[in-house]
């Protein structure tokens, strides 16, 4: 962990000197988060430039968010209606952009992040024709990078924008190129910035199941393996001091040099039949936590000098449908079951073992943020939930309704504001709510 080292290593003996961790698992927290730090990519503080944050695990960064709430839920300081689409926010400067459908086309949109005025959109022909689900917009979150917006359309199309005017530099067909598969729900599986590359969790055949484009023209730097796509977005980490990451693909978890695609280590994780790997891998202090619903369970693997050791795995702490966990103080959080059971819970548990600490039955499936030591948490149907990130016991602080619609896709924390997707039928509507100091 490059940024805060020395007090973030410190927290951890803290906390497993009070909880009683042991030594051991100390050690090699200690050891692992000086040799396998977490790649950071470049963002100002404050912004929510990808999926998931500035580095993709779900904390935001330099917020200060408010003690508690008015009665009637946190202020609602604007919101704008689109059209189809899963595909969450991402905020950059005063810039907040969304990327959804309308008719037949893929709209990219960008608004004032304090008011919601649109400041331009871009839009491009769409074709995916639905599949499981008949929502038919875009599933996977932009990504900002260096004045450019990358955007990968339900149909397996990458668009590259500019942050600033929104004109387009380049679209290119992948899935036409490297005959991919758009399976239950389309391409699902958001893009990443690594090494000065675009890469993409593509799923191609012909040795294109792993892509790796140049950010000037998505030209393709290197493709490598056979892996099927999943809806699960990669993740940055580093690997003997150099930029890997680690992909979550349809039945194996695997981690590629970001320079030429070359395999530092890889294990299997998945199920055939109907299944989906579809939360992003979780990276922290040398450590990879992987979760997916569907019998496939939860595993924590040890990874150092480019290769891993699993510490744990069941199907009973931390199976997530879709959404990702939190990590805080060697603890986890998330939801564990699935949204179409109706048995999505609320937990916390500890990373060294997988022991549930405490759970909340009935909660729902969540998206969950962490600022500090604090928990945001969407679930499905508009509850949005703000608690203390504490592993004894669930602290709930307050609690609202913001939204009668459907509230699946990954929201934003940025500049004091908390940004989600609601969606109802064929629109659906991008909300800000004021949830910090600003």
């Amino acid at each position: 962990m490059p940024l805060k080292l020395a007090p973030a290593l410190e927290g951890i003996r803290m906390t497993c000197a009070h909880r009683g961790t042991s030594t051991r698992f100390l050690a090699s927290l200690l050891i692992a988060s000086a040799m396998f730090p977490t790649c950071l990519p470049t963002a100002v503080g404050g912004d929510w430039p990808q999926l998931l944050g500035p580095t993709r695990n779900g904390s935001a960064t330099d917020e200060n968010l408010l003690e508690t709430w008015p009665a009637a839920g946190p202020q609602k300081l604007w919101s704008v209606s689109l059209g189809q689409g899963y595909a969450g926010p991402v905020v950059a400067g005063i810039r907040v952009i969304a990327f959804h459908r309308v008719g037949n086309q893929e709209q990219l949109l960008c608004c004032h992040r304090d008011t919601g005025k649109k400041l331009w959109q871009t839009s491009f022909p769409a074709r995916y024709a639905g599949g499981v689900n008949p929502d038919t917009g875009p599933r996977c979150t932009p990504v900002i990078h260096a004045n450019r917006v990358y955007a990968f359309g339900a149909a397996g199309v990458m668009h590259c924008v500019t942050l600033d005017t929104g004109k387009a530099v380049w679209s290119r067909d992948l899935y036409g190129d490297y005959r991919g598969d758009e399976g239950y729900f389309g391409a699902g599986s958001s893009p990443i910035v690594a090494d000065n590359k675009l890469l993409v969790n593509l799923g191609g055949r012909d040795n294109a199941g792993l892509v790796a484009l140049t950010l000037e023209s998505g030209k393709t730097v290197w493709q490598v393996t056979d892996e099927r796509a999943s809806y699960s977005s990669p993740t940055v980490v580093q690997v003997k001091g150099k930029p890997h990451v680690v992909f979550v693909t349809r039945l194996n978890t695997i981690c590629v040099s970001a320079d030429n695609g070359k395999t530092a280590f890889q294990f299997p994780f998945g199920r055939r039949g109907p299944t989906v790997n579809a939360a992003t891998p979780l990276v922290f202090n040398g450590h990879l936590f992987v979760s997916a619903a569907y019998g496939v369970g939860a595993r924590l693997t040890r990874i150092a000098n480019g290769t891993a050791t699993e510490v744990w795995s069941n199907d009973t702490s931390m199976s997530s449908q879709y959404s990702t966990c939190v990590f805080h103080r060697q603890f986890l959080y998330g939801t564990h079951g699935r949204e179409d059971f109706n048995n999505g819970e609320l937990r916390c548990i500890a990373a060294q073992n997988g022991r549930v600490r405490w759970s909340v039955p009935g909660f729902g499936v969540a998206n969950v943020l962490l600022s500090e030591d604090r928990l945001l948490a969407l679930n499905t149907t508009g509850q949005l939930t703000l608690a203390a990130a504490n592993s004894s016991e669930y602290q709930k602080i307050a609690q609202a309704s913001v939204s009668r619609g459907t509230t699946r896709a990954v929201p934003a924390l940025a500049h004091g504001l908390f940004l989600f997707r609601a969606n109802t039928r064929s629109k659906s509507d991008l909300v800000a709510l004021v949830v910090g100091k600003r």
